[in-house]
């Protein structure tokens, strides 16, 4: 049988494609850290992704899940842009609205473990990315020090809680992303805004406020402006332009 040299260019194409991968991140005798990966050819950067509120994902096995966070909706944004993603799941509730769980000593080990785990995996730069609740979480990791900011190229956050923030000593780019109609009472405009204008004028830094999209249900939900809902692909370029130019 001859083939087609559509077929035979689709064959070539979709065989050069990497399917996603679920990874659980050892820690010490307790359960792992579940991850996603979806990776791509010739990726620039990876980006480790962790979701706000409770910060559970509940992964499957096959790497699906019933949430409807954000970064859930947009991981295959990030393929365009040559950038693998991860999707970091918790396997315990971080509490929703409770920002202390995230500087916790446990869960700050289990972010870590990831950063060293993807960092050796994939010789890429490596970057966090935190979404609300999950600004607390990448904050306070590149608040632990100099032989952990030395792990990562960069750090994003988005929807900033409202207590996230970072030392004047972190010198690694940062970007700060805001919907400017984000209702929700522990995510004000003006947190996110304050991250960059505090930034040591010898570090990239950069503010991008964004509009659009549809806001539904909760306010403080995903499906809201805090979620950035119906704009995704603008905010994940955003985020993925600022990645590569860094």
């Amino acid at each position: 049988m001859k083939l087609t040299p559509l077929i035979i260019f689709m064959g070539i194409l979709f065989s050069g494609l990497a399917s996603a991968q679920v990874f659980d991140v050892a820690y010490k005798d307790d359960g792992p850290t579940r991850t996603l990966l979806l990776p791509v050819q010739n990726a620039k950067a990876v980006v480790l992704l962790f979701p706000g509120g409770g910060g559970m994902l509940r992964l499957k096995d096959d790497g699906s899940t019933s949430s409807f966070h954000t970064f859930v909706r947009s991981k295959n944004q990030w393929a365009q842009h040559g950038i693998d993603v991860v999707l970091v799941d918790t396997p315990y509730d971080l509490g929703n609205g409770r920002a202390h769980s995230r500087s916790v000593r446990d869960h700050q080990q289990r972010i870590l473990n990831v950063v060293r785990y993807y960092k050796d995996k994939l010789n890429l730069p490596i970057w966090i990315f935190g979404h609300s609740m999950g600004t607390m979480s990448v904050t306070e990791f590149v608040n632990g020090g100099k032989d952990q900011e030395k792990l990562i190229a960069g750090v994003i956050v988005a929807g900033t809680y409202r207590s996230a923030s970072i030392d004047s000593d972190v010198s690694i780019p940062v970007l700060a992303i805001h919907h400017v109609d984000d209702g929700c009472a522990n995510t004000p405009f003006s947190t996110s805004e304050s991250i960059i204008k505090n930034r040591p004028n010898t570090s990239a830094a950069q503010f991008v406020s964004m509009d659009g999209g549809v806001s539904e249900g909760d306010v403080c939900g995903s499906t809201a402006y805090h979620g950035f809902n119906k704009i995704e692909p603008e905010f994940i370029k955003a985020a993925a332009q600022f990645i590569l130019k860094n």
